[in-house]
């Protein structure tokens, strides 16, 4: 396996950190924004969708999209759960991270933290994302009170996926995380998980 990754993108750090978490060792390519290999790659067709995380699983064989790597990397295996209910509620938090979180938590982090989107990030949006980040982050915080994990009794792919955005989420995207107790609390579980491997580790 080779898997094409964007060092600074909560989405590709999710297929890093469950990789670390599993104790598999897969050989990766670095696609940062404007780096010759992004270029290289896009050029060569490694990048299906036009973007990063992508898994090479055989030569020339592509798999693309951060939560579909999850499910493919990690089915049958210790984050994977047994029952079809916990499965499909794991998978439900991950379509939710996909679909309302990333889109707020992760692009509020990104307007501050690239330079080549500076420009978009307006004080009215900015004000708006913020809003709305904390409405997602409360969704979060209400769902972890009295519960360690997001399914079940133990960590799965929904505490990994929505890990990788939510443990920045204060310091890159400006969100008042001493609100949300629970999330702390689970933050640290998942960076206390045999493995564990940082964003920029």
């Amino acid at each position: 396996m080779r898997l094409y990754s964007m060092p600074s993108s909560g989405n590709s750090y999710k297929v890093r950190l469950l990789l670390a978490l599993t104790g598999r060792d897969c050989p990766r390519v670095d696609v940062e924004y404007g780096s010759p290999a992004l270029e290289a790659a896009h050029r060569e067709g490694r990048l299906p969708f036009g973007k990063a995380p992508v898994l090479e699983v055989e030569p020339g064989v592509m798999l693309a999209e951060s939560n579909a790597i999850l499910c493919w990397l990690g089915e049958g295996g210790p984050f994977w759960p047994a029952d079809p209910l916990e499965r499909a509620r794991m998978m439900a938090w991950m379509f939710w991270e996909q679909n309302q979180h990333e889109g707020v938590i992760a692009v509020r982090a990104a307007l501050v933290t690239y330079p080549h989107r500076a420009a978009e990030a307006t004080p009215e949006r900015m004000a708006a994302l913020l809003e709305a980040g904390h409405r997602l982050l409360g969704v979060m915080e209400a769902h972890l009170d009295g519960r360690d994990w997001l399914v079940g009794a133990g960590p799965s792919l929904a505490d990994i996926c929505l890990y990788a955005y939510t443990h920045k989420a204060g310091c890159r995207g400006g969100f008042a995380m001493d609100r949300f107790p629970a999330i702390g609390a689970w933050l640290d579980r998942v960076a206390g998980l045999p493995g564990y491997v940082g964003l920029d580790d």
